[in-house]
């Protein structure tokens, strides 16, 4: 039986959860004997979205499905383009609304897996209650886009966020070198003296690392101490990074997101060989690492 071949399409190579999803799709491939390439989009949309329009109208040998973690928006005119061309779409931590309509084509497979990242946010806004309930919290978000992974994590943590705890909010783009940037940005700031940090979340373990990297680099000792004493969160949870952070004391908690581009590759060979409609949506749930019952025991005077 013929193996598909698949292009998977991935943020950036500058981030442990996109080498996680890198490798859940190598592994997957390796297991089914199908054929994939990985595409990075180094952190730009527009990159991205012309690296997929170039693969769709190739002359050449076209790929039977593209499964693809936007950058930005949810690429809904690459989407139909690959559809129309009878290329498969798969995409990850997104539920875009046009999936429905695209499989009424019935051309090419099309389904969303995702985690649940409201949910992750949730989490996140949980484990920040178990540290603190008043002050502030430093909060790195990732890039902003309309139904974006960032968004929907800054919507759940919203939700789960003591009432007394204020945001201080600062951007990054997923990378380490990114979370560096926007806290010695913050700290040159005179007004960064004058809040009370009690927490410093961040929307991924990557740039959680790089903040506490920054607050490692203050010039008095008194400074780097205090900082460094401050509760470093993140989400992601990458085996190998984020956990490993965690269970070093370089962080103190992460919320765990399973990759789905292995899983998303598996829904997809099985959908093409046995010639049926992959689920329109398959949901991967996210998990507090350690659980938030056991932050809160290890930090009761500050909950």
């Amino acid at each position: 039986m013929k193996m598909p071949t698949v292009v998977v399409a991935l943020i950036t190579s500058d981030n442990d959860y996109q080498a996680e999803q890198a490798a859940s799709a190598t592994h997957m491939a390796a297991l089914l004997g199908a054929r994939i390439e990985i595409v990075y989009a180094d952190n730009d949309a527009v990159n991205q979205t012309q690296q997929l329009i170039k693969i769709i109208q190739s002359t050449g040998h076209r790929p039977d499905a593209i499964i693809v973690e936007p950058v930005g928006t949810e690429m809904i005119q690459v989407a139909k383009a690959a559809v129309a061309a009878g290329i498969g779409w798969g995409i990850l931590n997104r539920e875009p609304e046009y999936i429905s309509e695209l499989r009424r084509s019935r051309r090419a497979p099309v389904f969303a897996v995702t985690t649940d990242q409201v949910e992750v946010g949730r989490i996140q806004g949980r484990q920040f209650a178990a540290l603190a309930q008043h002050g502030s919290v430093l909060y790195i978000e990732g890039p902003s886009s309309a139904g974006g992974v960032a968004a929907l994590r800054t919507k759940g943590m919203l939700s789960g966020k003591p009432a007394g705890l204020e945001l201080k909010v600062l951007k990054g783009d997923w990378t380490e070198r990114s979370g560096h940037h926007a806290i010695k940005s913050w700290l040159s700031l005179s007004t960064s003296q004058k809040l009370d940090i009690r927490v410093v979340g961040c929307q991924n373990d990557a740039m959680a690392m790089g903040a506490r990297k920054a607050f490692g680099e203050q010039a008095g000792a008194r400074e780097r101490e205090h900082w460094l004493k401050v509760p470093f969160t993140g989400c992601d949870g990458v085996t190998k990074t984020g956990q490993e952070w965690v269970r070093q004391g370089l962080l103190t908690a992460t919320v765990v997101s399973p990759p789905t581009a292995g899983l998303a590759l598996e829904i997809l060979v099985k959908a093409i060989q046995t010639g049926t409609d992959p689920p329109e949506r398959t949901p991967s749930a996210p998990w507090s690492f350690p659980k938030i019952e056991e932050l809160s025991r290890k930090h009761p005077s500050r909950a």
